[in-house]
């Protein structure tokens, strides 16, 4: 049996995980993180750190295990919040929670949990790890979790063979209705507690307040570009040596539609967002189909299956790919089919990937929606997720 540290978050993921590993017969460890204190922007009226520590102790209390606790909030803000607020600034849609995975939860979280002698560091992700060998070396697999409504292997794309070899994931075969029927039988109590919601370990924002702790409001022309106009620009042939027209969003124009309304900031918006515009008086709603932090316009297309919410393709550059399997690792000039999703719970969509000198040129089967520059796009194989990048 092996020594293994738990992130005890507070949760009832966490807290299954726990007790599974115990039954098991494991050494179990239960180490709480702290990652964030200031509450400007969010949504709940507590320092949920606080309450959720408290939780987690009581249920470290329960299955009668040691119970630590490790502030790496300089570490979170370093690593996670303040990339957030950079992307932002520069027009990017950033995903926090695949970033606190790859900076926080498996790099220096790991770090901690390694230094109380852990053989493997256990979250309450739902995901599996299997292992291949390949060429006589042990290969570790990232399997998605077994629950289709829950599973997480997405936030874990940015992992590392490294950090995949020290973690376990004890529910990632059972589905969220057992592990809380596991949690009641248990008396554990975390048994009805609600999943958490928001930006991982800030909790629910109101992102506009929540960004203009950073970022000033800036007063700019919200722009609507016709439905028409972008149909006639897509019109483009589907074929490798139109990669470009494809993959990047068309680069809009403030002549190419009408000023229909002022914003507050466009870094303060994102591809496919209908709220907060507060432009009313349409048959269907508006959504934001582009932003310009350079100029601060915001474009708009009325209805959601306005032609510039849609794209064939997108675009990831050669410093921006990662590979979990580094035995797949594709070379220039090759092209390889695989699953694709470019958004948490998103159905796997399929594609091909083609590596050219700059990067990776993904092609869809069929057109996405909300393709957004900072976002993530994972491939996988089957249930297997092999590589991920950041969208440019």
């Amino acid at each position: 049996m092996a020594r293994v540290v738990v992130g005890l978050s507070g949760g009832v993921d966490s807290s299954v995980a726990a007790y599974l590993l115990k039954e098991q017969g494991h050494e179990v460890i239960a180490l709480f993180m702290i990652n964030y204190h200031e509450r400007e922007g969010v949504l709940t009226s507590s320092c949920t750190w606080e309450e959720d520590s408290l939780i987690a102790k009581m249920v470290a209390k329960k299955l009668d295990i040691p119970f630590h606790i490790v502030d790496l909030s300089k570490d979170y803000k370093q690593r996670v919040i303040d990339y957030m607020f950079a992307e932002y600034q520069a027009g990017r849609t950033p995903n926090p929670d695949v970033l606190c995975n790859r900076e926080i939860k498996f790099d220096t979280f790991m770090e901690e949990a390694l230094k109380l002698d852990a053989d493997f560091v256990a979250t309450g992700h739902y995901c599996r790890k299997s292992e291949v060998e390949v060429n006589g070396e042990v290969i570790h697999q990232l399997l998605a979790g077994l629950d289709p409504n829950k599973d997480q292997s997405y936030f874990l794309c940015q992992l590392n063979q490294d950090q995949l070899s020290k973690s376990m994931f004890p529910i990632g075969h059972l589905l969220k209705p057992e592990v809380r029927k596991i949690a009641k039988e248990q008396n554990l109590p975390t048994a009805e507690r609600k999943d958490s919601q928001g930006i991982c370990f800030v909790g629910k924002v109101d992102l506009p307040t929540f960004l203009q702790q950073q970022l000033e409001p800036k007063t700019g022309n919200v722009i609507e570009i016709p439905a028409e106009f972008m149909a006639k620009k897509k019109q483009v042939e589907v074929t490798e040596d139109n990669y470009r027209k494809l993959c990047f969003a068309f680069p809009y124009k403030p002549w190419n539609g009408e000023v229909i309304g002022e914003h507050e900031g466009a870094h303060f918006y994102t591809i496919g967002q209908r709220k907060g515009l507060n432009i009313g008086g349409r048959k269907e709603p508006l959504f934001v189909i582009g932003t310009d932090v350079k100029r601060n316009i915001v474009y708009v297309g009325e209805g959601q299956d306005h032609p510039g919410l849609h794209r064939k393709g997108l675009f990831v550059a050669s410093e921006n790919m990662h590979w979990l399997r580094t035995d797949m690792i594709m070379k220039v000039g090759e092209k390889r089919d695989f699953e694709i999703r470019i958004r948490y719970r998103q159905p796997l969509e399929k594609g091909t990937i083609h590596l050219r000198d700059d990067g990776a040129w993904f092609l869809f089967e069929n057109e996405q929606r909300g393709i957004t520059s900072g976002q993530f796009a994972a491939w996988y194989l089957g249930e297997e997720l092999i590589g991920s990048g950041v969208i440019s």
